[in-house]
């Protein structure tokens, strides 16, 4: 039997496949997911708007700061950018844990989890 989290891993798999042409490491997004806790499971916090630069800012001093501990530079804004371009500007499903993934193995961070 199939957990909510389960599915919205097979779907976020099939993203990082489908979309950035990579064979995701399953354990680390599965780690990824459950650390974003019940915000997987919720319609808004589970997807990320690339068109938003506020939450592109959020992103950036919540997770790659906080969470992953990296220091404030250009270069962590010019990531979120570019996975958020690669998902595509027409895709309005860009969830959070595929983001965080990406720029967790980005950022070579995976120590973290």
């Amino acid at each position: 039997m199939s957990s909510k989290r389960d599915e919205l891993i097979e779907k976020y798999v099939a993203d990082i496949k489908d979309i950035f042409g990579e064979q995701p490491d399953i354990d680390l997004l599965t780690k990824v997911a459950k650390g974003l806790g019940p915000a997987i499971y919720n319609m808004d916090a589970s997807k990320v708007s690339g068109g938003d630069d506020k939450e592109l800012e959020t992103v950036k001093k919540n997770y790659l700061i906080k969470k992953l501990g990296m220091e404030d530079e250009p270069k962590l804004m010019e990531a979120i950018k570019s996975v958020m371009d690669k998902y595509g500007a027409s895709n309005r499903n860009k969830y959070r844990a595929v983001i965080y993934y990406l720029l967790c193995t980005h950022f070579d961070k995976a120590s973290i989890y």
